[in-house]
């Protein structure tokens, strides 16, 4: 069976969600210049189940390198700062 979780439980699991998800902000508004600079931009959308979800615009949204960057440049970099992050995923809408 699984265990309830207590008020105090949630509280400190959202806490620690919402910090998280400022460090990922900050990181993605750290990378940005360089996307911008190839023509292309990222937009935050959310953090939920340790997944981030970014939408690329511009040259980066059509550049056939776009998996590499979002894994090898910008899951690197939020990895660092938050360990529990488990990937990105790149919503296309």
């Amino acid at each position: 069976m699984k265990k309830k979780e207590t008020v105090v439980e949630k509280e400190t699991k959202k806490e620690k969600t919402s910090n998280n998800e400022t460090k990922i902000i900050e990181t993605i508004n750290q990378l940005r210049p360089y996307l911008n600079s190839d023509g292309g931009d990222i937009e935050y959308i959310k953090y939920e189940d340790n997944y981030v979800f970014v939408k690329l615009y511009g040259a980066c949204a059509a550049c056939m390198y776009k998996d590499y960057t979002i894994q090898d440049n910008i899951y690197e970099a939020i990895k660092e700062i938050v360990p529990e992050c488990k990937g990105i995923i790149n919503v296309e809408l």
